[in-house]
């Protein structure tokens, strides 16, 4: 397929923009990209606008089944925010541009902080199901890039810094967030594996000796497209399960959305937290 131009961005922002400001609500600066088993955080916004992927121009839709596949803006408090319920993945069959188009169009509607969440395998042994990790690093071994082709310099440069996207300074408003919360949020490096089958326990001991501590199969393409347009992230990953060969149990989708629901209390808090103090 060929790789979107800035007018696609530009006409879904506006679309986007129409919609929200019609129902009489502010313009968020802080959106959410909601992962496996979080997207119950979408249905606490209040006032909602509820825009389906499918209604958005150019806008890919998810094609995951538990996955809603919608934008919604709402209140938290007195802060509007963003929330895409469900996301986009390179196994789904798209374009790992296509993955990452919504950050992009998030630039363009002037979001300024981008939280990134994720169901994730465990790695590190220090981990256990249900962990909240504050991820700080990715590996991608993937050839292929959000960005790779022609460069769209409205949202930057063609080659482009990786040190600071994971905003230290957000990192750091986490962990003390997860304190005063009664719980510690751990620091982690992810792993980027296309999917969508399971790692093999090989890969996740190549993982882990590359430094890896967790392993996934979306995210880094959001990341990446985020550091081109100068987006400061704060990537949140669930520990969902304990990745292949560390346990030598069977890795299901049903533990993946089962460990959500037991951390989506524990998550929405500290979301709420972020938000209020971001």
């Amino acid at each position: 397929m060929k790789k979107a131009v800035y007018s696609d961005y530009v006409e879904s922002a506006e679309f986007i923009r129409k919609k929200i400001t019609e129902a009489g609500m502010k313009m968020p600066r802080i959106a959410i990209i909601l992962g496996s088993g979080l997207g119950d955080y979408a249905n606490r916004l209040e006032r909602p606008v509820v825009i389906p992927y499918r209604d958005i121009p150019h806008f890919p839709v998810s094609t995951v089944s538990y996955q809603k596949g919608e934008l919604v803006c709402g209140l938290r408090g007195d802060v509007p925010v963003l929330a895409m319920n469900g996301r986009f993945h390179y196994y789904e069959g798209y374009e790992m541009w296509q993955t990452a188009y919504p950050v992009g169009v998030f630039k363009l509607l002037g979001i300024e902080k981008l939280i990134i969440t994720n169901a994730a395998g465990g790695i590190s042994p220090s981990y256990k199901p249900g962990d909240l990790v504050a991820i700080v690093d990715h590996i991608k071994l993937s050839p292929d890039s959000p960005v790779r082709g022609q460069n769209i310099p409205e949202f930057g440069e063609r080659f482009f810094d990786m040190q600071s996207v994971y905003d230290k300074g957000l990192v750091a408003l986490a962990k003390q967030k997860a304190g005063e919360l009664g719980f510690e949020l751990k620091e982690g490096v992810y792993g980027y594996m296309a999917g969508p089958q399971y790692e093999t326990p090989a890969e996740i001991r190549m993982l882990g000796m590359l430094g890896a501590t967790v392993v996934g199969m979306s995210t880094v393409a959001e990341v990446i497209f985020a550091a081109q347009c100068k987006i400061p992230v704060l990537c949140i990953s669930c520990v969902s399960n304990m990745a292949a060969g560390i346990t030598g149990a069977a890795i299901t989708e049903e533990e993946v959305l089962e460990t959500g629901k037991v951390v989506s209390h524990r998550f929405t808090e500290l979301v709420d937290a972020l938000v209020a103090a971001i």
